[in-house]
């Protein structure tokens, strides 16, 4: 299932995507009339940290009951008429990102003496960063002269975890979602680590959907393509990482306690405006799309 959270007349809602329809099931209204608990979460991170891979399982079977009434309808909502948020609006703690993690990119970067990383690399982007599908981003141009798009797939956490073992890793993954890691790259170097130049406003693009992990045959054969005004820049499939998704989780959680809702940015491929010759950094006006295999497309503009 796509599940995915959004505004409409005002109120914050989440859902799941209609299969073959431009529409989502309002689930708290359809949780309201049909589910036999009387807690109803309010968020889909609530619902993920209280029912975890569980209530995939909850909500299929309740949606499966509302497809046959007569009135199903009205527990729809045209995706035209949402303001999209991002799926998890806000994270227990920072967001996880793994860097250099994609060979090709390590091979564009000269400008940096990088070498190819023997254990994961590391760093954060402050919670307040996530925005959504469809939100302008900041130019933040009184900051920044260098602002670049990454585009990478993320993944959900399902439950709390520490110590996790690599056969068991995708036991505590959710879902998968799109992630664009807006950078200040002179901030991140200036500053020397970073965590600053990652933690603009908005700077974590989210969306639009949160895929649950029974509907992704393998999150290492996924393809990424990012376009930005309709140019494609990155072209890569997930097959390309240094560490898959078990080496990431195995080694956090080891060090860090995850939670319920969670988000891990997985890296990014090659293709990115710094790299480019003549470097082409993010400007008003431009148009990123990033698609990855049976997520979507998450769409942002670069505002002023």
């Amino acid at each position: 299932m796509k599940f995915l959270s959004f505004k409409h007349k005002e109120l914050e809602l989440y859902g799941v995507k209609v299969k073959r329809e431009e529409k989502a099931w309002n689930l708290i209204e359809i949780l309201k009339d049909f589910d036999k608990d009387d807690f109803i979460p309010a968020t889909l991170r609530e619902a993920i940290e209280v029912y975890g891979v569980n209530f995939i399982e909850k909500v299929r079977n309740i949606i499966s009951i509302v497809e046959k009434r007569e009135d199903a309808e009205k527990y729809k909502i045209n995706l035209n008429d949402i303001i999209w948020r991002a799926p998890i609006t806000r994270t227990p703690k920072n967001i996880f990102c793994v860097g250099h993690n994609y060979p090709s990119l390590i091979k564009e970067i000269k400008n940096v003496n990088i070498k190819t990383p023997k254990d994961v690399v590391i760093f954060t982007k402050a919670a307040t960063t996530i925005s959504a599908n469809n939100e302008v981003i900041p130019s933040h141009k009184d900051l920044t002269k260098q602002l670049d798009y990454e585009g990478e797939l993320a993944i959900v956490i399902a439950k709390n975890s520490r110590n996790i073992l690599k056969p068991l890793a995708l036991d505590y993954v959710f879902g998968y979602t799109i992630m664009n890691d807006i950078t200040a790259h002179d901030m991140q170097y200036k500053h020397g680590q970073f965590f600053l130049g990652k933690s603009l406003e908005k700077s974590a693009a989210l969306g639009p959907y949160l895929v649950t992990k029974d509907e992704v045959r393998s999150p290492e054969s996924m393809n990424i393509v990012t376009k930005v005004n309709g140019e494609i820049r990155q072209n890569a499939s997930t097959s390309e990482m240094l560490f898959r998704i078990d080496d990431l989780l195995a080694e956090i959680s080891k060090i860090i306690p995850l939670e319920a809702g969670d988000i891990i940015a997985t890296g990014t491929p090659a293709g990115i405006g710094s790299a480019m010759t003549p470097q082409q950094f993010l400007k008003t006006g431009d148009e990123i799309k990033i698609t990855i295999d049976g997520i979507g497309t998450l769409t942002n503009i670069i505002g002023d």
